[in-house]
């Protein structure tokens, strides 16, 4: 076949992968496509942790057409026993000819050993077939699973003056109803998601996943120093999603109590007055949560930004100006230009008459 032909049914089995965002827990998204003599015999994703992986459902629908066809797989296939036996043993069972991969897998388990096992059977494989945007799908689990900590996603809306509210406090509603309902699908597509204590005390956010079709709800991550969150606040109600509370060692042992008692997780992350917010990324890491969505206030964002704890940058801009003092990033700010944190892999997006910007972000100051 000819890499046109690798292209199109890559970008079929990179679409099965899409639709599986935010379902897969801490594994990454794949699809595969099974094409025997130009026909598509077998299509397959994985659509759950510790289910099926993409390439035996595929392989489970193209049944004796698998012998001789070529398999598109977003992600090379898996080589070792975890939660479900190796990817590359069932190709290799099913006498696949020919298996074109989109990108290696970064985990250190696979790592170019699933390409390894299925070569040395006499099976050709291509690699690097719309391998940016196999990456780009699975931009958190690359991270997590090569340094155990997590994506963030840094979401905020704001007024083209940078402002996150007017100067009363008010912040309802910034953007559009189509900029806020692409926000609830981020919300699906992420294991958690952080707000300060402040945006708690302001706005009593639910932070649950509301959808035209029933999402996900991911993990409420509140960072609260001092346990100030109200007992009447609507996150801790647990009926709906879990909360996390992150705090420190000099928080109130009573009030903690409370709390849990009530199924609130507890995280005590640092000794002195403040969160440490870097022990916090690597201890949510430990708690399998792969993936972040920031939603804070501008001095979360600000610290968050400035710990060079930001992996993406999602901005959606009103056209709007308001004025005072309420910005989306609160924090010194960096002497020089060149300290600046730049974005990269810029995506610009208009949603009616809002502007999405989104990119990954790149530190000069760290």
């Amino acid at each position: 076949m000819n890499i046109l032909n690798d292209e199109f049914y890559m970008s079929l089995a990179l679409d099965m992968a899409e639709k599986a965002q935010g379902q897969t827990d801490i594994n990454p998204v794949v699809g595969c496509v099974v094409v025997k003599d130009g026909r598509i015999v077998g299509m397959g994703a994985h659509l759950r942790r510790g289910t099926g992986h993409a390439e035996v459902h595929a392989l489970n629908m193209a049944g004796t057409e698998a012998e001789g066809a070529t398999a598109y797989v977003t992600l090379e296939p898996c080589s070792h026993y975890g939660k479900t036996p190796p990817c590359s043993d069932r190709l290799i069972k099913e006498k696949v000819k020919r298996v074109v991969v989109a990108a290696v897998d970064p985990n250190p388990q696979v790592a170019g050993s699933g390409i390894e096992r299925l070569r040395s059977n006499g099976i050709e494989v291509i690699t690097g077939v719309l391998a940016e945007r196999s990456e780009r799908l699975n931009e958190t689990f690359n991270k997590y699973i090569t340094t155990g900590l997590p994506f963030v996603t840094l979401k905020t809306a704001s007024t083209l003056d940078g402002r996150l509210a007017s100067r009363t406090g008010d912040s309802k509603w910034i953007s559009n109803s189509d900029a806020r309902e692409r926000v609830h699908g981020m919300r699906h597509r992420h294991q958690g998601i952080m707000v300060g204590i402040g945006t708690v005390l302001a706005d009593d956010p639910e932070l649950t996943t509301r959808t035209a079709t029933p999402g996900i709800n991911p993990v409420r991550i509140v960072i609260d120093s001092q346990l100030r969150i109200p007992d009447q606040a609507r996150l801790l109600n647990t009926e709906q999603a879990d909360t996390m509370i992150v705090t420190t060692a000099q928080a109130d042992p009573v009030r903690a109590s409370q709390l849990e008692s009530r199924g609130i997780r507890i995280l005590r992350c640092g000794e002195g007055p403040h969160v440490d917010l870097t022990l916090a990324m690597r201890m949510l890491g430990e708690q399998e949560i792969s993936s972040i969505l920031l939603e804070g206030g501008g001095r979360l964002n600000g610290s968050m930004l400035e710990a060079g704890l930001v992996d993406r940058v999602t901005l959606f801009f009103a056209p709007k100006l308001i004025g005072g003092d309420m910005s989306t990033f609160t924090f010194d700010g960096f002497e020089k230009m060149n300290q600046a944190v730049t974005l990269e892999q810029v995506e610009v997006e208009t949603l009616e008459d809002n502007v999405c910007i989104s990119g990954r972000t790149r530190y000069h100051h760290l």
